[in-house]
């Protein structure tokens, strides 16, 4: 459903102003609204525009009205959107053909004019570069000549030690021996995807999955086997099974928390099955733990690592998406392959920055971090569900929107009809970048997919871009 335009009525334009707050988050679930008084004088209306506006906005599912109280914000508005349905498909090798694609994205992404809702990363002020800042003039002023040094793998000992502390709350219990330090979560997952596979190798990933791991596989050589993967229970672990049969698959590369695209949180049952499973079948498992401390509510989720009992699981993750994606740190723990991690690491990029490395251990050791993800992921919280319900009105009937358990990405399944690339096409010309779902896919699927972006602080002009997102598929149909 398209917003209103100038030219709608009185009541429907106040209607809309209202659900821009909510959008933001100025206005949240369970929230008590203006009394029709109070906004009659703020709007400088009459109250039967006001009561109109609040008829209109509750009739469409934004608001209900409370006897004796007044309207409030409806709570479980956004668990009514309809989410994206699971794809079962056969499992088949692919070779990784997406480059050309890929490369036209990446620029887009890369072009200032653009509205970035195709990124990969939050807005520059969700993160807290005051205090990095601070801590790294401190360093610098107080050992200028150990910032400027190698710190070769396994890499700098106390960040090492404060991530090993921060992995008793995954589950996980290792030393800071354990763990080496990479530039970012994707040099993590490629140093481990040479550690255990080699060229003409087969592949297991998730489909949907993360467009880079499709990158590093295809770039080394190896086949990618899609497993089906299911919008809240993750990977068809019986597929699974029958693929390593199959193709003798040597790796399995999963993202257990706040997936990328699809946003679930696996079930621990689900975890600990794949790890058994990985186990029995003598399958290096790497996990893409990026997003993992980005999730909404309750505790911080355990990774499949905590079920690891033979060393065989990969943990990878970064600071890029919580604290400085220009940090590019990464860390992995690697199990019994940590000396041929740590060996590939020294023959790649030798070492990963060390001034980089001691400001994050001493934003991690002094609080910082902790403090910071809090209000991250309350803000992040609101902007995903501001999204969400902007999707919800803006675009046609039969879009389906995942409902993420943290981080900012949302997986959109758009009508048949709709060609996800074609509108990709016609979105950069209106200066909007999203993703287009084939990218997600080494074999070409999810045609009427695409990822958008809720990272970024909410605004009038991502509010517009969506409008035009949601007018670009009208017309499509």
């Amino acid at each position: 459903m398209a917003a209103a335009t100038t030219n709608a009525p009185l009541y429907v334009r106040v209607a809309e102003s209202l659900t821009h707050q909510m959008a933001r988050g100025a206005l949240r679930p369970g929230d008590r609204v203006l009394s029709l008084r109070e906004l009659s004088r703020q709007q400088r209306i009459s109250i039967s525009t006001a009561l109109q506006a609040y008829l209109w906005l509750e009739s469409r599912g934004y608001l209900e009205a409370r006897p004796q109280s007044g309207f409030y914000v409806r709570t479980p508005f956004s668990s009514l959107i309809p989410e994206p349905q699971f794809e079962a498909a056969r499992t088949q090798a692919s070779a990784v053909g997406t480059k050309n694609i890929l490369t036209g994205v990446i620029e887009a992404l890369n072009d200032p004019r653009n509205i970035p809702l195709g990124a990969g990363s939050a807005s520059p002020e969700l993160f807290p570069n005051r205090r990095l800042n601070l801590i790294l003039r401190r360093i610098i002023h107080r050992q200028p000549y150990h910032s400027t040094r190698y710190d070769f793998p396994p890499g700098f000992q106390p960040l090492r030690r404060q991530i090993a502390r921060r992995a008793i709350a995954m589950g996980c219990a290792f030393s800071p021996r354990d763990i080496t330090v990479t530039c970012g979560a994707l040099e993590a997952i490629n140093l481990a995807l040479r550690a255990v596979a080699r060229p003409g190798d087969a592949v297991a990933v998730e489909s949907p999955t993360y467009f880079g791991i499709l990158q590093s596989a295809g770039s080394m050589g190896m086949k990618v086997i899609e497993i089906p993967t299911h919008p809240q229970d993750g990977m068809d672990l019986e597929e699974l099974d029958a693929a390593i049969r199959k193709h003798r698959v040597k790796a399995c590369i999963s993202m257990s928390n706040c997936h990328n695209p699809l946003g679930y949180a696996l079930p621990d049952k689900y975890k600990k099955a794949l790890a058994e499973l990985t186990a029995r079948r003598d399958v290096a498992l790497i996990e893409d733990e990026v997003y993992g401390d980005l999730t909404f509510s309750g505790p911080r989720p355990r990774p499949v690592k905590s079920f690891d009992r033979k060393g065989n699981v990969l943990l990878c993750s970064s600071f890029s998406k919580i604290l400085s994606p220009g940090y590019r740190l990464g860390w992995v723990m690697a199990g019994r392959y940590r000396a041929e991690v740590e060996r590939l690491k020294m023959l790649t990029t030798v070492a990963t920055p060390s001034l980089s490395q001691m400001v994050v251990a001493e934003f991690l050791e002094t609080g910082g971090y902790d403090r910071h993800l809090k209000r991250l992921r309350t803000t992040l919280h609101s902007q995903v569900d501001g999204v969400r319900q902007a999707i919800s009105r803006y675009f046609p009937d039969g879009t389906r929107i995942s409902r993420p358990a943290g981080g900012y990405m949302l997986w959109v399944e758009l009508p048949g009809r709709i060609n996800a690339l074609n509108l990709y096409h016609a979105a950069l010309a209106q200066h909007i970048s999203i993703l287009p779902g084939t990218i997600f896919s080494a074999s070409g699927r999810y045609r009427n997919y695409i990822r958008i972006n809720c990272g970024h602080s909410w605004s009038d002009a991502h509010d517009r871009a969506l409008l035009t997102l949601g007018r670009l598929c009208e017309r499509a149909l």
